[in-house]
Formats: structure tokens, sequence, C-alpha cells
């Protein structure tokens, strides 16, 4: 009996974990003939490329491979887009296979890798995009060796037309989907959830556990998920008077600590970038110390200031300077550079609104000042960005010393501006 009842349960396990599977390959192949069909003739167009080459080597596949699909190299494969003018972008692939790829039903011709030469011949597009980027590695795929053997494959006068896809794929990439869209809300969902369990008495008990120790329970909660990561070991650390103490160590957790998580997760190719704050009740207390509590009120005002003030039509650089005017029109003073906070009684305030998307850190439109190229390029509809911002405010309790406070919740542009995607940061967490 107990042997039946042991198959039994292995069997619904693996029909689970066989449901889960396709459920999410299914998604992805939607995502990808949704943005075949939506956004890449249009992102081709834009950038005037007739053919775009995303090269793979088996072993070293472009940062785009899970975008187009995966599949089996054997030695050199390649995704191949041609504009042949008309609503649709013809897609083929030459010298990857498999049952993935093959039945995801994306792609109108499968062949060898042999058949390159001929292939663009055939075509003989007048400028060739390929993945070499100075800017941003998401569009750095291609490597020296590979770009030799396409030039030494394809000969002149093609040679003379290869030109940098960078901006195409920062556009393909950064503009969404709907069904992107809602593969984010739910990476969001499981980033948030665990994020917030993380800073609770169900995992931290004061005096006890170390920010490793919850980091790791986190790191858990990945694998159990089957989620990946950008950002590696989650970043759980402590803030006090004299900035960051700890960062993810063996530091115990103690009362009166101000805990932060920085993290994010990946799912079904989507990446998440978002951060929590706990607050250690000490003996005695029932609340969060009002200083610390207003220091985190005047970073919800600076959120909703930026929130309100963001929206599309106009580059990341007026974006971010309209956002700075408004904070500076509600009493918030900006900062000269990160970390370089004033001892005035003003809240000093830097943002960093960045893209995401396929990873923590996005090659769309970004209105950080760590982001200077991709300041320059246009913020559109379906874009998705991190609210993101850095809120220093004098804490009484700390002898007017100011507490950081990082807010930050992934969002979507749309044509009435910044729409959350899950249920953004509301309070300071309490750990009794």
């Amino acid at each position: 009996m107990r042997t039946i009842l042991s198959l039994l349960i292995l069997i619904i396990s693996l029909n689970t974990f066989s449901q889960e599977s396709m459920r999410r390959w299914r998604k992805l192949n939607q995502v990808r003939s949704d943005k075949f069909d939506l956004v890449l003739p249009e992102a081709m167009r834009e950038n005037n490329i007739d053919m775009w080459i995303v090269t793979n080597r088996e072993g070293n596949f472009d940062p785009l491979y899970t975008d187009m699909g995966e599949g089996y190299v054997s030695s050199t494969g390649y995704y191949i887009f041609t504009d042949k003018g008309g609503d649709r972008i013809e897609r083929a692939v030459l010298g990857i296979s498999g049952y993935l790829l093959e039945e995801g039903d994306t792609y109108d011709y499968f062949g060898s890798a042999d058949e390159l030469k001929a292939f663009v011949e055939a075509r003989n597009p007048k400028r060739i995009g390929l993945n070499i980027s100075k800017n941003f590695g998401g569009a750095d795929g291609l490597t020296h060796s590979a770009y030799l053997e396409l030039a030494e494959v394809l000969g002149k006068p093609y040679e003379d037309r290869f030109v940098s896809a960078e901006k195409l794929v920062s556009d393909f990439r950064s503009r969404r989907v709907a069904s992107e869209i809602a593969i984010y809300g739910e990476a969001g969902e499981l980033s948030y959830t665990i994020a917030e369990r993380a800073f609770s008495n169900e995992i931290i008990t004061p005096g006890v556990t170390t920010l490793e120790d919850v980091a790791w329970w986190m790191k858990e909660q990945q694998f159990k998920h089957n989620l990946g990561s950008s950002f590696g070991m989650p970043s759980v650390y402590i803030t006090g008077p004299d900035g960051v103490e700890a960062t993810s160590s063996d530091r115990i957790i103690q009362r009166g600590d101000v805990l932060m998580i920085d993290w994010g997760v990946g799912l079904m190719n989507m990446y998440t970038d978002m951060k929590r704050i706990a607050y250690v009740l000490k003996e005695g207390e029932t609340r969060v110390p009002p200083g610390i509590q207003n220091a985190f009120d005047q970073g919800v005002k600076v959120r909703d200031v930026i929130k309100k003030t963001i929206k599309p039509g106009v580059t990341a650089k007026q974006a971010e300077t309209a956002v700075y005017e408004a904070l500076t029109k509600a009493g918030f003073n900006k900062m000269e550079g990160f970390n370089k906070n004033t001892d005035g009684d003003k809240t000093d305030v830097i943002i960093g609104c960045h893209s995401v998307g396929n990873w923590g850190h996005g090659i769309g439109p970004s209105i950080a000042f760590f982001n200077p190229v991709r300041l320059g390029y246009e913020l559109k509809p379906s874009n998705l960005i991190s609210i993101e911002l850095f809120a220093y405010t004098k804490v009484p309790e700390w002898n007017g010393k100011k507490l950081r406070v990082p807010l930050e919740d992934d969002a979507v542009i749309t044509e009435r501006g910044i729409e959350w995607l899950y249920p953004i940061n509301p309070r300071i967490l309490v750990i009794k």
C-alpha cells in the first residue's frame, strides 16, 4: 500500500511539474509571437535596418537567446529577420533546432547554417544589423570571432553593410506587449511577497537571525519557485546613523535595527527590481519611532511626485528635469550626487528610475544618472520602468543624522503616465 501511495504522489508531482513547464513555455511563445508581429516591424524600420542577424554559438549564447526561442546549436546558428515590406517581418532560423523552438510556431523557415550566404544574397539587404554595442551588454552578444566568421562567409559587399543593432535591440526589448506585462505582474507578485515574508517574525528572531540567514531563505524561495535573478545574493542590509552597516553578512539582527532589502526575481525572461524596509522593535516599543516613520513618509511623498510627473512622449532626460523641478517645487532638495546628502533640514533626494524587463536593469529609456546614453531615448507607452528613489531625512532619534530611505517598485508607462504592476511598498514592515 505504501509503495502504491508513493507512486501516486510521484505521478501527481510529475504531472504538476509538466503542466507548469508547459504553461511557462506557452506564455513565452505568445510573447515571442506578439513581439515579432507588433514590435519588430516598427523597431527595424525606425532604425533603418533591412535584415537583423542574431548569432549564437554553442556554449556562448546571445543575450537574446530566450527572446528568440532558444534551441540547440551544434556549432554556429542564426536567427534572421528580414524586412520585405508589408506588415510582417520574415523570420528564419539557420543552424538551430529543437522541439521547443520548432513547436513554438513563430518562425517561417528552418534551415542549415550552410545556407547563410545564399539566404542573404537572395534578399540582398542594404543594412544588416548585428548585436554589437559599446553601451549595453544586452545588445553586445556578437563575439569578435563570430563577427570575423560572418564577414568571411558573407564577403563583400555585405560586410560593408554591417551596422550596430544597439538601438534596435533596445527598442525591440523595451516596447512591451500585453503578454509580457502579464508575466511581469506575476513576477512582481512573487518578488514582493517573498521579500515581505522575509521581513517578518516568521523568518527573523531578533538577537538570533543573521542577515545572511534571511538572504539564504530568500534564495531558497527562488529555488522552490524555479525563479532566476539578475543580482545574485539578495541584498539584505542594515542602515544606521552612519549609513549602511552590513549587507547579507553574519551580522546578527538586533532590536532597533532598520533593515532594507534590494532584490528581484526572474520569471519567464522577466526580471524585477524592488526594495522593502523593516524596523525591529526595541523592548517596550509598539510602533516605529516617529523620526524613522517621518523619513519613510517623506520618501512616499517623493514617490507620489515622481509618479504624477512622468509621462510618455518625451526623452528620459526631459522627464528627469521635469521630476526634479516638481520635487523642488514640493519642498525637496535635489542632491548633487549619490549619497552626497546635505546637513540641511530639507529632505535630500536623488532618483534612479531605470528601465527594467529582461534583466533587473533593462536597456530601454532610463531616467537615471547612471544610464547617460538612454537618458536620450524617448519614453514610450508599454516601457517597463523601476520607480527608484533615495530620500535622506533628519531623524531626531539619531541626533539629527539623516536616514536614507530607498523606495523602489516596478511600473509600466501608459498613455496616462505611470501605472503600478503589483501592490507597491505601503509601509515600514514591523518585526516584533
